[in-house]
């Protein structure tokens, strides 16, 4: 039931917990009246955004509204207008959004159906073959798609898809078991595991960089480079075993295709060789790869660095004089504008909860429970992120999940003596990795569950298992690299 443009039970909650939260409940001592208001309106919006009581964007746009006219940030209305678009100056945001406009290109080009086609050529004899195929072929153009769903969803499904129907494995004919809900399984879990390797790989990574920084003064500051060598190990292993675990828990009827690199052929003939466009996006992720990992700074000295947001810029710059993106394309990209205003609301809202301190005694009250069970800091760690992990399943979207608990757990994590680094990659991964668990996790799940190939059971258990070999992954054998590298 919808009045106006707001779903009606959706909205009706929405107001309800906000309401219970500013009218009714106590400010608990310890925290200032505007604080408190303030997380009425952030816990408000979060509601709204599980809910899908309106697209995410529209509730941005009424969140930032809300705050500025309340003055829960400022008692002068001129300052509280600016503090609710302070988010649109965060660099990070921008960074994201003009990523999601460049990676357009690999669409409108074809170059990422190339990718996927020429995988497929090489490693397509067998049906894991082809789930090795789109895994990498997820992983390599992951760096600069940093719209998951575009990735997995709108990228690499239709070519799964392709591939399942050439050996007539179709679920409308209930010929999925035959090869079709293995890939499946395989195109989705590829999803968050290259979403955990880099900070442009999924759009809430700079959020997690920007709290992780927040929380420690700028102490640590996880940069573009910095977090994808400490996630290449425990990424790379993980994207080796997930095909075989996967295999081992729903193999498929089908065990050779050797059809699967014909049909590869075919398409990449029908193709043709590579276009002009094709060339320079790879011309272009090149150079951006190069710039991001910071490979001129450490050749010709620190004059070199250039800021990782303005190599997004340049990217897209030498896109549009070049013809392969017009602005028609860029204003057409809806997503991108999308992200970069409900981004900068809750990043507004968060880092406006941490300055009123509200976030601090919250994490302060986490800090004081596990505390009290006299653990020491390695088993607090466990559960902090256990919980902020499985937490998921009650979250329909990994950045409302971020922008609720993240910088609370982080610090409570700090308080109980955790370091610092390993407890931001820990948590930094496991906020990618919880996208796992469920057909709703994050905007991938719900179009390659929508195909059918997989049922809501094993959709379920294959997630589980996954989460814990994840978990387990990231903190063995992250936990050892990142100290053989020096972080903690």
């Amino acid at each position: 039931m919808q009045l106006g443009g707001v779903k009606l039970i959706p909205g009706l909650v929405t107001l309800l917990v906000t309401g219970l939260i500013w009218f009714v409940i106590p400010v608990p001592a310890g925290v200032t009246p505007a604080a408190w208001h303030l997380l009425a309106l952030f816990v408000g919006t979060i509601v709204a955004i599980i809910g899908k009581a309106m697209p995410i964007g529209e509730i941005a746009i009424i969140s930032m509204a809300l705050v500025a006219l309340t003055g829960v940030t400022s008692d002068n209305p001129g300052q509280a207008m600016k503090d609710a678009l302070s988010g649109f100056s965060n660099s990070l945001i921008w960074l994201i959004g003009i990523s999601i406009m460049i990676s357009r290109g690999l669409a409108k080009t074809g170059l990422g159906s190339r990718i996927g086609y020429h995988f497929i050529a090489l490693f397509g004899k067998k049906t894991i073959g082809v789930g090795y195929a789109l895994a990498l072929s997820e992983l390599v153009i992951a760096p600069v798609t940093p719209s998951n769903t575009a990735r997995g969803g709108g990228i690499i499904h239709p070519i799964m898809k392709s591939i399942a129907g050439s050996f007539g494995s179709k679920p409308d004919d209930g010929t999925q078991n035959k090869i079709g809900q293995y890939l499946a399984l395989v195109n989705y879990h590829s999803n968050p595991i290259t979403s955990a390797m880099f900070i442009t790989a999924t759009a809430p990574n700079p959020l997690v960089v920007k709290l992780v920084a927040d929380a420690t003064g700028a102490d640590i500051f996880l940069s573009w480079s910095t977090w994808a060598l400490a996630m290449l190990l425990p990424g790379l292993v993980c994207m080796l075993l997930m095909p075989l675990v996967l295999y081992v828990l729903y193999p498929p009827e089908l065990k050779n295709t050797p059809n699967a690199r014909h049909f590869a052929h075919e398409q990449l003939e029908a193709m043709g060789p590579m276009s002009y466009g094709e060339k320079v996006m790879v011309g272009v992720f090149g150079l951006m790869l190069l710039l991001w990992a910071g490979v001129p700074a450490m050749i010709l000295g620190s004059s070199w660095a250039v800021n990782t947001t303005a190599v997004a810029f340049l990217g897209l710059s030498i896109l549009l004089v070049a013809g392969v993106l017009s602005w028609d394309d860029v204003l057409k990209e809806k997503s991108a504008w999308d992200t970069v205003v409900w981004f900068s609301a809750l990043v507004m809202m968060a880092t406006f909860l941490n300055k009123l301190g509200l976030i601090q005694w919250f994490s302060g009250q986490v800090e004081h429970h596990i505390a009290g069970l006299g653990f020491g800091w390695e088993l607090a760690v466990v559960i902090l992120v256990g919980v902020y992990f499985y937490a998921h399943y009650f979250f329909a979207s990994t950045t409302a999940h971020i922008t609720a608990m993240f910088a609370a757990f982080y610090t409570a994590g700090l308080a109980l003596g955790a370091p610092p680094m390993f407890l931001a990659l820990m948590m930094a991964g496991a906020s990618s990795l919880m996208m796992s668990l469920t057909h709703y996790a994050t905007g991938t799940s719900p179009i390659i569950f929508g195909s059918g190939y997989v049922n809501m059971e094993h959709w379920w258990v294959a997630g589980f298992v996954m989460s814990l070999v994840n978990l387990a992954i990231w903190t063995v054998i992250g936990g050892i690299w990142w100290s053989v590298l020096g972080y903690w």
